[in-house]
């Protein structure tokens, strides 16, 4: 087996609170706690789960845009947490983000043009002016948009073509990876699938490994070849995509997809009603962090002892008790 492109282990994020007249510390958010994954070389691992689960926070972790509380981070061997400011610079080439939000995403200031090119400058991939707009022209037309769109703003576009340019910025210093940001969740649904195909497209001809990081389990689907359900702050499943959806283990994954929509009116599906309300990250539940809500929950073995994730079958792996 090769070695994975990407590998996260015991991934810890606390994020502190402050309280009182003096500002002093009150407690942490545990936002992320003892995350395990690997994504293969050309490969898509979904993280899916619901808001607040810690998903985009591990994702940034990754990169270190927020700089992780302990836990290791390996990109292609090299330890992520233990590089210098000019190391990560380089490792910021292989690994690229597309956020959430496109109109959030993009300095409203820049022109298309200096959107996309601002890594190519950054990094000196081009040497000349003619180079850099060659390129930058190259990137919009990759990614749907057309050559005339590189001295527009980011208000003259719709939400579905600001997102192609946040996906263009991203190819630009043709990384190895991308963390997929819910990409799609502000995206009306037919743009969602148009953007969806062309990430699929654009891995194919590029070899791009994607963490894919969503709340809809329907869009996840389709372009994982892997998916890992997080629940407050932890993994709670991980499996091939077609075996997850086929075969759910977990009952918080087979209530997640219980709620998923289908569109043949003739085929019905019961629905899994979860008890209570996600509890707070400020203090979350001992042992399993799901017991509050399970349906299958035992005490005192549920709310003492946290459950590892074990492996069930080649490839499938569940944290709980009783599965």
């Amino acid at each position: 087996m090769s070695e994975p492109l990407l590998r996260v282990w015991n991934l810890t994020k606390e994020f502190p609170l402050k309280g009182g007249l003096f500002g002093r510390h009150a407690g942490s958010i545990h936002a992320v706690d003892g995350v395990d994954f690997s994504v293969d070389r050309g490969e898509t691992l979904g993280l899916v789960g619901e808001s607040g689960c810690g998903k985009s926070t591990t994702g940034r972790c990754v990169l270190r845009l927020i700089e992780p509380t302990s836990g290791e981070i390996h990109f292609e061997g090299k330890n992520v947490r233990r590089l210098d400011t000019g190391e990560l610079r380089g490792l910021r080439r292989d690994i690229q983000i597309i956020f959430q939000d496109p109109y959030a995403s993009l300095n409203p200031r820049m022109n298309v043009g200096a959107i996309v090119g601002e890594a190519l400058i950054i990094h000196r991939l081009t040497k000349t002016r003619r180079q850099f707009e060659e390129r930058v022209v190259n990137l919009l037309e990759t990614v749907g948009l057309q050559a005339d769109h590189i001295g527009r703003y980011p208000n003259e576009f719709s939400g579905g073509q600001r997102q192609r340019i946040g996906i263009a910025r991203a190819l630009a210093v043709e990384p190895k990876l991308i963390i997929c940001d819910e990409p799609v969740s502000a995206l009306d649904v037919s743009i969602q699938a148009q953007v969806i195909n062309l990430l699929e497209d654009l891995q194919q001809k590029f070899g791009l490994a994607y963490l894919f990081i969503a709340h809809d389990l329907s869009v996840v689907e389709h372009i994982s070849k892997r998916v890992a359900v997080m629940y407050l702050g932890r993994i709670v499943e991980t499996a091939p995509a077609r075996e997850l959806y086929t075969s759910p283990l977990h009952p918080y994954t087979e209530a997640l997809l219980s709620a998923v929509p289908i569109p043949d009116p003739k085929v019905k599906r019961q629905r899994i009603r979860l008890r209570g309300e996600v509890p707070s990250p400020i203090q979350p539940p001992s042992g399993c962090h799901f017991h509050t809500r399970c349906p299958i929950a035992q005490f005192p073995l549920c709310s003492n002892e946290p459950p590892a994730l074990k492996q069930s079958s080649d490839g499938h792996w569940v944290a709980c008790h009783f599965r």
